[in-house]
């Protein structure tokens, strides 16, 4: 009896042997499709892996997708400075052969003087706009904190914009071109001139007409060579105000009340219906 126990264990031994070994064969050999036991693992684990882990995709995707916008306002900042940087630079680079010229002929130049305009420009987003016509000015970010002082020119990515008028610690107000007015305390006249005429024209830009929305560039020689299409820029001239600010484009010409000068009516460069974010422009340091 105990030997023929012994066989059938033996037997059951090597029936379990060659099954194993066939279930290997048919589970390691190339096949089209998986098992049914295999097909339900993979199910299983699909599932748990749909609960668990997608819910944890979207939160940290939803982190992350906060992290790339903010970056990405920061980069946008940072590329409409260096357009507005860009605009300034060409005009101030496409008179560089006369001023070069000129410090070729005078090398007693101070480190004031070759460094006067090398001006940068300080983004500052809007934060309130005064659309009252007799008190055009918006409110800026930015103060005393970030160095601006009254008189600092305020420019656009498309042109000048006005001027810093008052300053706290940590908000600005900016006196737009808008309210110039030769009668307004808060409005001073720009000293400007053409581009590519630096030497034959000049001008001040006085007032703005709301009617027509030109600016009114007065004071111009009846010799000069101003002409329509050609583009004013500020003349640096005035201490403290920078050259080469975009001003706008000369749309027309007529002479003055009393006909020994001429007065040029001037579309501005600037758009001052949608404000974001402005440019204080900061002039240089520099040590006498």
């Amino acid at each position: 009896m105990f030997k023929w126990l012994g066989n059938k264990r033996l037997f059951i031994l090597l029936v379990g042997i060659i099954i194993f070994i066939a279930l290997m064969g048919f589970t390691v050999g190339s096949r089209a499709g998986l098992s049914l036991p295999e097909k339900f693992t993979k199910d299983m684990v699909g599932f748990v892996q749909q609960v668990f882990y997608k819910p944890t995709s979207y939160i940290a995707g939803f982190f992350e997708d906060i992290a790339n916008l903010k970056s990405l306002q920061e980069e946008n900042e940072i590329l409409k400075t260096s357009v507005a940087q860009y605009k300034q630079e060409a005009v101030r680079y496409g008179n560089l052969a006369e001023t070069n010229q000129r410090l070729q002929e005078n090398l007693d130049f101070t480190e004031e003087q070759k460094n006067r305009h090398n001006y940068k420009l300080r983004t500052a987003q809007v934060i309130s706009v005064n659309s009252d016509p007799n008190n055009r000015v918006l409110n800026i970010d930015i103060g005393e904190n970030a160095g601006l002082k009254v008189g600092m020119a305020v420019t656009t990515l498309d042109g000048l914009a006005g001027t810093i008028s008052h300053v706290s610690n940590f908000t600005s107000t900016v006196t737009l071109l808008t309210a110039l007015d030769p009668s307004s305390s808060d409005a001073n006249a720009i000293a400007a001139t053409v581009v590519g005429k630096e030497n034959d024209t000049f001008g001040m830009i006085e007032k703005y007409n709301p009617q027509t929305g030109y600016l009114e560039m007065t004071k111009i020689s009846e010799n000069s060579k101003i002409a329509k299409d050609d583009v004013v820029m500020s003349s640096g001239i005035i201490e403290g105000f920078p050259k080469y600010m975009i001003i706008g484009t000369v749309k027309e010409i007529k002479e003055s009340e009393f006909g020994l000068a001429q007065v040029a009516y001037i579309e501005p460069a600037a758009n001052f219906t949608d404000w974001k974010e402005v440019f204080v422009v900061i002039p240089p340091e520099v040590t006498p």
